[in-house]
């Protein structure tokens, strides 16, 4: 029988007066909260902080500059070995093509990643983000992760800050919470050892913040970790946030298999993406903004989440690469579809920039 402190109506009252869940109690609801009970608390939770009923979404590219990795996440389809017949590294004009068309597109965000390439230097980011720049000003640049802010600061001999002000001298306006997969090392040691600390993560983040550039936290999980790592992460960002207010939104979403050297683990259902997504709608009072994935979740089980607590539906991405490595099938909406699923989920739809500014009603 649990305590009377940690029963489901006491912490219901505690959510809906406003009060900040502690980590025993967020793992708690996480382990013996039914479905309904979560997302119904979450909808309310988010009904108070976007009383208007808009649910955003952005127009962007996810433009891969390379494959090439020596990370050696166990969970990634996409990253090939130097020498690999497949591998590539993108150069200044076939960037710029790739940004041509989002501009045409009507979009307004470059997401860049890649692999940590160790033939990349530190100037061929800044001449990528400079031409870009120079090119289409309009784009917002929101690009690259910490572990390959970490690799390159390694490599280069310098500090996180130092390589974070030559990369926003040089175009790059905000960062992607990617690379944070679980913030916990001990889950990090088993399926991104090749990458960067939880503590480096978010010493990333942190430096960004103070350089004024916004970032995203993100969140994938449904692979090594247990329930007690995803409060541990949840926990970590809360802290950050309480301290800088840099991040302008959390995104969860689900290991997909296929391809991966974790092919023998069962995925999350939605079941579990839906609980985990509103437990952070919960758990995180301090971000407004809380991103659904269709690209992993299906966009019928995205809509569904907008009633767990996201008040987002993440991008129509004219290019996804790194789920697709997988044998999950990746559909990409079109703006029509999502202003459809939005309509159709009873919310008013609205395109948005990188910073949630809303660029157009629907």
């Amino acid at each position: 029988m649990a305590p009377k402190t940690l029963s489901l109506s006491y912490l219901k009252d505690k959510l809906l007066n406003g009060e900040r869940l502690t980590p025993e109690e967020g793992l708690f609801l996480l382990k013996e909260a039914s479905l309904p009970f979560l997302g119904t608390l979450a909808n309310e939770v988010r009904k108070k902080l976007h009383p208007e009923g808009v649910v955003t979404f952005v127009i962007d590219r996810n433009v891969n500059y390379t494959n090439v990795c020596v990370a050696g996440c166990k969970f990634c389809a996409f990253y090939r070995k130097k020498g690999s017949p497949d591998a590539f590294v993108l150069n200044e004009e076939e960037l710029l093509k790739k940004v041509r068309e989002l501009v045409e597109w009507g979009g307004t965000t470059l997401l860049m990643q890649g692999g940590i390439n160790p033939e990349l230097p530190l100037s061929y980011y800044e001449k990528l983000l400079r031409a870009v720049k120079e090119h289409f000003p309009q784009v917002q640049i929101h690009s690259f992760s910490a572990p390959e802010v970490v690799f390159l600061a390694k490599r280069e001999g310098l500090t996180v800050k130092e390589v974070l002000t030559r990369l926003k001298e040089a175009g790059l306006d905000s960062l992607p919470g990617g690379g944070a997969e679980v913030l916990s090392d001990e889950v990090r040691r088993l399926v991104s050892p090749g990458k960067c600390s939880a503590d480096e993560w978010e010493e990333v983040h942190r430096t960004a913040h103070e350089l004024g550039m916004p970032t995203t936290a993100t969140m994938m999980f449904g692979h090594l970790e247990a329930p007690e790592h995803l409060i541990e992460h949840l926990e970590r960002v809360r802290r950050i946030q309480d301290e800088t207010g840099g991040f302008t939104a959390f995104i969860p979403w689900t290991f997909k298999k296929g391809n991966t050297a974790l092919d023998h683990l069962e995925e999350a259902s939605s079941v579990d993406y839906l609980r985990v997504l509103a437990l952070s709608r919960l758990y995180l009072d301090n971000f407004r903004n809380v991103q659904a994935s269709h690209v992993t979740q299906t966009m019928q089980v995205g809509a569904v989440a907008l009633h767990f607590g996201a008040n987002d539906l993440g991008s129509v991405m004219i290019e996804e690469n790194v789920i697709s490595s997988t044998s999950y099938k990746v559909v990409i909406p079109r703006v029509e579809d999502m202003v459809k699923t939005i309509k159709k989920a009873g919310f008013r739809p609205a395109q948005r920039d990188t910073y949630y500014r809303i660029v157009k009603y629907f």
